[in-house]
């Protein structure tokens, strides 16, 4: 086991809410409440006094609406906890709630506070992935003319595309890899991998005109799993491309969720009483090419191996967003990565990508897998839109 360092960013524990499909079992939540039951069932399931914590920093993607206001901070003060603790709300796209991670460990590694709790949250059923830029709101466009003369504005639909030419993906490949997602997402659930990090929750019913209702439904499971085949996937019609390799079987899920991980260092978990699950090796949050876009996953990752002087063996579990099939593949092939160790309880293809808390939601899952197949070394990374890459090693303590 490594030995500690008072001043070392550890996690003390992580947890999420099941992801709800879209329309789903979450659909019917305002988006503050579902992320609150991630914050105060973190704080309860610790048992720290939550005044303890000096900051929150929450990811949130389509900040309008009903996730506008520092959507953090409606949460934490809707769970009824202490006012004193300030929260910040970034958008750093899909990526968000992994760079809140980050930044809630560079607080604690800076000496700015001793603990920090990291979230993250997306309800894409009540908050249209987009809207905030859509013309129809009368406010204009977030692109303005000078980009052009930069850079050619693609979709993030094309990007993945793009890189499907540039790697030599294949619609075969895509379609294996949104099998595997979904066979490895099932085989998890079904021997309960993921028990130690999803807190259950009751939802509010509604009608069919969408009016809450005063019953409620239990949602305690991941809604997204579907059972298909590789001859099912092969039927389905390419989203972006007439005869592109993507399509809603090998791309990631319009999803509901929240996450929340609890940071602090060493020194103050041990005065604390707690046990640590894993320590913060170290973090990064790049630029890529805003084209092709979601390239991020391996500049980042190659970013962390050489500051840390580590080469891809040395990772243990690889959580890689799968915002698209063609993002993971060319991330393992540009890499050399054993496909074992990439989310080997399935990914957002078959869980979901709730935007805003996927990074959470990956972290999560990370601190989790490492104590459950007593491994050591994590790596997390996601591919943002407008060309960024999030990462954050971590070690298993």
């Amino acid at each position: 086991m490594t030995e500690l360092a008072p001043t070392d960013i550890v996690i003390v524990d992580a947890v999420r809410t099941p992801i709800g499909r879209r329309n789903g079992g979450l659909s019917t939540m305002h988006p503050a409440d579902v992320l609150a039951h991630a914050q105060k069932g973190l704080v309860e399931r610790t048992g720290i006094d939550p005044a303890e914590i000096g900051q929150v920093v929450t990811g949130c993607v389509s900040q309008v609406g009903e996730q506008a206001f520092n959507i953090g901070r409606t949460a934490w003060l809707s769970a009824g906890l202490p006012l004193t603790v300030a929260n910040t709300t970034v958008d750093a796209q899909c990526g968000s709630s992994q760079q809140a991670t980050n930044m809630a460990a560079a607080l604690v590694g800076a000496g700015v506070v001793d603990a920090a709790v990291a979230s993250g949250v997306e309800v894409m059923s009540r908050i249209p992935i987009g809207v905030g830029g859509n013309k129809k709101l009368g406010l204009g466009t977030p692109i303005p003319k000078p980009y052009f003369e930069q850079y050619e504005m693609t979709s993030q639909f094309e990007g993945a595309e793009r890189i499907a030419d540039k790697w030599g993906i294949t619609r075969a490949d895509t379609d294996e890899f949104g099998l595997r997602s979904q066979q490895l997402a099932a085989q998890a659930w079904a021997e309960d991998r993921f028990g130690t990090q999803v807190l259950p929750l009751d939802a509010p019913d509604a009608d069919e005109d969408g009016n809450i209702l005063e019953s409620t439904h239990h949602v305690a499971r991941d809604e997204g799993l579907r059972d298909t085949t590789i001859e099912g996937l092969a039927k389905l019609k390419p989203v972006a491309r007439e005869n592109g390799v993507h399509t809603a079987g090998n791309s990631s899920q319009i999803s509901d969720g929240a996450a929340a991980v609890m940071l602090m260092t060493a020194a103050k978990a041990k005065e604390l009483g707690l046990t640590p699950k894993a320590r913060i090796i170290d973090t990064c949050n790049v630029g890529t090419d805003p084209v092709l876009m979601l390239t991020g996953p391996i500049d980042a990752t190659q970013h962390l191996l050489a500051r840390n002087n580590m080469s891809i063996g040395d990772i243990d579990v690889a959580e890689v967003n799968e915002a698209f099939a063609s993002v993971v593949l060319a991330f393992e092939r540009e890499l050399g990565v054993d496909r074992d160790i990439i989310n080997p309880n399935g990914g957002a293809i078959a869980l979901g990508h709730p935007l805003g808390g996927t990074g959470a939601f990956l972290m999560t899952k990370a601190v989790h897998e490492l104590e459950r197949a007593d491994k050591q070394t994590a790596l997390v990374t996601m591919c943002c839109g407008g060309g960024l890459g999030t990462g954050t090693l971590i070690e298993r303590l």
